[in-house]
């Protein structure tokens, strides 16, 4: 039985429970909607961290934010709701918008293939904890610079029984990367730098499974570049870098009266607003050195902006963990009524829900990732890295998890989960390894039991 099974069974269980409580059946009934759902993603950070930005870059159009929480998802054509009404998507100034003033709730539906796997909820800035970590499956928390009041913010998050032995829905996001430095020609790349640092220290590892430094507003501009802006920022990159260099230095400047061509100034506050000076930098830097079509740019600008690893982050964590991931919620959700309407029938289900929480293989691969992510857990040489791959950490492909870089025949896939499940076999019962490091050891082989029995199966 999966875990998501169990945890089926487990709701059908409370539902009996408290079946007289209208309040209790609809918010149990609820989760288990919820996992015939894509996998809530909801965006958080503080003012100014960029949130509506890096929305409309995964869902690959620019929308003009609402001030609600609003919830993107998939559908046959552009509608919106606010509450149960339905209300008009409007264009201008080629930005999508909803106008519904005071509303505190948004669904917009908008056939987008990124939409597909995942339901992305843009959260109100300033949204408390449980709010945000509530109505989602799992967060991208962004932030421009890592301050005590984020760190806050995601151990809060993490302050819960159940979110701590099933630990880690998060992947922080550095955004803004591009102001980096003054937004130097290679703000990105240090970005990244900081992000990996930021992956390495010990109050952040256990919070997140993975930091991630976006361009938010290069990052939109690539997935939303119109023909008529790379045509212009073609014409920049024909002159002579000198001729064009003083003008690149700040926006007043390359707005400026006496820019060296004949390009409108209004397209050129256009290409500033879209795309920032860094953004101009670089572009025009790209198309020199050979990305000059508009498919080349695109794809050059969504990996560079950091966009590609972002989407990676989440088919990695989220989308390829969906069931545990929804179980999870689940949990959350029962143990809030267990807490809010104690009775006699609740208290096997605590139980229950406390026997899931602690033999099911999902919820154990997370604690041990997490474990070994926070350094909390630590095996020796090259197994610390090989656990972690192996318990899902770069995803739960079986090719992935066994560090395959080709894709195998069926005999050498089970070839390489035999030779594998044999030698952790050895370190589960390893007397030079201790205690904690045997059993991580142990969750391991239960790892490459399943996949052994999905490449037999």
């Amino acid at each position: 039985m999966t875990v998501e099974d169990e945890v089926w069974a487990l709701l059908e269980d409370a539902l009996a429970v408290y079946r007289d409580s209208p309040r209790a059946v609809a918010w149990l009934r609820g989760h288990q909607a919820r996992f015939g759902e894509p996998v809530r993603v909801a965006v958080a950070g503080a003012p100014r961290s960029g949130k509506s930005t890096v929305v409309s870059a995964l869902i690959g159009e620019e929308f003009v934010p609402t001030g609600a929480t609003t919830w993107y998802q998939d559908g046959p054509r552009p509608k919106a709701y606010a509450g149960q009404y339905e209300v008009p998507v409007l264009r201008r100034d080629g930005k999508a918008f909803v106008d519904a003033p005071d509303a505190e709730r948004v669904t917009v539906e908008w056939p987008s293939r990124s939409l597909r796997d995942l339901v992305v909820i843009d959260t109100p800035a300033g949204a408390p904890v449980e709010q945000v970590y509530g109505e989602a499956d799992a967060v991208l928390y962004l932030t421009r610079h890592l301050h005590t009041t984020d760190v806050r913010f995601l151990q809060t998050a993490h302050d819960h029984p159940v979110a701590r032995i099933a630990p880690v829905n998060t992947v922080l996001v550095l955004s803004r990367a591009d102001e980096i430095g003054g937004g130097r020609i290679d703000a990105l790349s240090s970005a990244k730098q900081i992000a990996r640092r930021y992956r390495r220290e010990a109050t952040v590892t256990p919070l997140c499974q993975n930091v991630v430094a976006v361009a938010g507003l290069l990052a939109v501009a690539a997935r939303t570049l119109r023909a008529e802006e790379f045509a212009a920022l073609a014409a920049l990159a024909s002159l002579a870098r000198a001729e064009l260099e003083d003008h690149l230095l700040s926006a007043d400047r390359f707005v400026g009266e006496d820019f060296p061509v004949r390009l409108d100034p209004a397209v050129r506050r256009g290409l500033v607003e879209r795309f920032g000076i860094f953004g101009v930098r670089l572009t025009t830097t790209l198309i020199r050195q050979g990305f000059d079509t508009q498919v080349k740019l695109t794809g050059q600008l969504v990996q560079r902006s950091g966009l590609g690893e972002l989407r990676d982050s989440i088919g990695v964590y989220f989308t390829e963990r969906k069931e545990v991931l929804k179980a999870r919620a689940a949990l959350l959700g029962l143990d809030v009524v267990l807490r809010a309407e104690p009775r006699p029938g609740s208290v096997g289900l605590a139980a229950a829900l406390e026997r899931i929480l602690a033999s099911a293989h999902d919820f154990r691969e997370l604690r041990l990732l997490a474990a070994l992510q926070g350094g909390r857990t630590r095996l020796p040489g090259d197994l610390d890295a090989e656990a972690s791959r192996l318990v899902g950490g770069l995803g739960t492909n079986p090719v992935v998890r066994l560090g395959m870089d080709y894709e195998p025949t069926e005999g050498e896939l089970r070839h390489a989960v035999l030779e594998t499940l044999g030698r952790w076999r050895e370190h589960a019962v390893d007397p030079a390894l201790d205690h904690g490091q045997r059993r991580a050891a142990a969750v391991v082989v239960r790892s490459c039991e399943g996949m052994l029995a999905e490449v037999v199966g």
